[in-house]
């Protein structure tokens, strides 16, 4: 498995993120193609889960089609 440096990524906040403090996620996308890291923005040198792009994409198309409401 390749190793990634997550000491150089660059991170975006969610647009679903608020300013109040709210859930903010922050997601990089520097490797797109092979690995997407997600973390707390409120905890930057809190821990990062990194997904497999594919699952990520899975996932992300899954919210936006509402498969994953309650």
């Amino acid at each position: 498995m390749r190793t990634i440096d997550l000491g150089t990524v660059t991170w975006r906040k969610s647009s679903h993120s608020n300013s109040d403090g709210g859930a903010c996620v922050e997601v990089s996308h520097d490797f797109a193609a092979v690995a997407v890291p997600i973390r707390d923005s409120k905890v930057p040198q809190g821990p990062v889960l990194v997904f497999p792009a594919a699952d990520w994409a899975s996932f992300v198309s899954a919210v936006k089609e509402g498969q994953l409401s309650g």
